[in-house]
C-alpha cells in the first residue's frame, strides 16, 4: 500500500457492512466504514488511529478482500464510480455517520443504548444524525468517561471532514 493510493470497499466489503458475516472487531469494522474511495491511505491511517484500530488495520482489510485500490473495485466491464458523485456523496456520508454512531452504541453503551439506537435509525438524513451526535457523545461520556467520548467524537468528525 502506498500512502497516496485511494482505496474503496469491494463488493465483499459492502456485503460485510450489511451482513457482519466475518465478525470483525469493532475497531476493524469502524475502519472499514470510513474507507470511502476518496481518502488516501495516509488519511485513512490517521482516521484509523483515532478509532483505536491496529496499525495494520488497512492491510488486514485488504488481505480479507474487503478493500482494494479504487481502480480495482469496479465490476468487470464497467467504469469505476466517480468518487465525486454528489448523490453518492450524500448517501455515503449518511451511511458512514449512521454506521459509526450505531457501532458506538454497540461498543460503548450495549443494551443501555437501545433507545439511542432507535433514535439513530429514525434519522432520515445527515443533518438529523449530526443533531443527535452531542446526545450520543454525552451518553458515551457517562458510560466510558469524557476522554473516551471526546476522542470518539473527534474521530467521527475527522471521518466526515
Amino acid at each position: 500500500m502506498r500512502v497516496d493510493e485511494v482505496y474503496a470497499k469491494t463488493d465483499a466489503g459492502r456485503d460485510e457492512i450489511e451482513t457482519r458475516a466475518r465478525k470483525l472487531t469493532p475497531a476493524l469494522r469502524s475502519t472499514l466504514l470510513v474507507v470511502d474511495g476518496r481518502r488516501t491511505i495516509a488519511q485513512l491511517l490517521g482516521l484509523a488511529s483515532g478509532l483505536h484500530a491496529p496499525p495494520d488495520a488497512l492491510a488486514q482489510l485488504a488481505e480479507l478482500g474487503l478493500i482494494a485500490p479504487l481502480a480495482q473495485t469496479a465490476a468487470p466491464g464497467t467504469a469505476p464510480l466517480s468518487p465525486l458523485s454528489p448523490h453518492s456523496d450524500i448517501a455515503d456520508r449518511y451511511r458512514l455517520l449512521s454506521g459509526l454512531m450505531s457501532e458506538a452504541v454497540r461498543q460503548h453503551l450495549g443494551l443501555r443504548g437501545y433507545f439511542m439506537q432507535l433514535k439513530i435509525e429514525r434519522c432520515a438524513d445527515t443533518d438529523e444524525l449530526s443533531a443527535l451526535l452531542p446526545e450520543l457523545t454525552a451518553a458515551i461520556a457517562k458510560s466510558k468517561g469524557e476522554p473516551s467520548a471526546s476522542q470518539w467524537e473527534q474521530g467521527v468528525r475527522a471521518a466526515l471532514a
